[in-house]
């Protein structure tokens, strides 16, 4: 079981930003950028070109309001999106604010927030997201 299905399943607390029957938003506790946001299948599956056609389309579609409430929300440049898939083996994409045009955009590098303003970003964008 990886530690994605033990957040799932509220085994591990997690700053959760949406929810339905396939698909979990949350906020990346090592974030690269304020909002940092991963979205998972609920599926576990290692390698996201593994999941199937219909589960890959849903997952990006899962993702697309969350991303504009993020841009509404915190006001960046706007939300990226990378799959890299490394870190941990359950598919995953990683919706990343940019608030500037030289901002880096590695995964190594993070930025750190406190618990209060993770609270209040999760809470921001699930108030948009109504």
């Amino acid at each position: 079981m990886t530690i994605f299905t033990k957040i799932i399943k509220g085994e591990i607390p997690s700053y959760k930003i949406a929810e339905d029957e396939h698909h979990y938003a949350f906020l990346d506790i090592n974030p690269a950028a304020k909002g940092h946001t991963l979205v998972i299948p609920k599926e576990e599956t290692d390698y996201i070109f593994d999941l199937g056609d219909e589960r890959l389309q849903s997952l990006i579609t899962f993702a697309k309001p969350i991303a504009k409430a993020l841009d509404k929300t915190l006001g960046p440049l706007r939300t990226g999106i990378m799959v890299e898939g490394l870190e941990v083996p359950h598919a995953h994409i990683h919706l990343i604010p940019v608030y500037e045009k030289t901002q880096d955009f590695s995964l190594g590098k993070k930025v750190e927030l406190k618990e209060n303003e993770m609270k209040e970003i999760a809470a921001a964008v699930r108030k948009e997201l109504e």
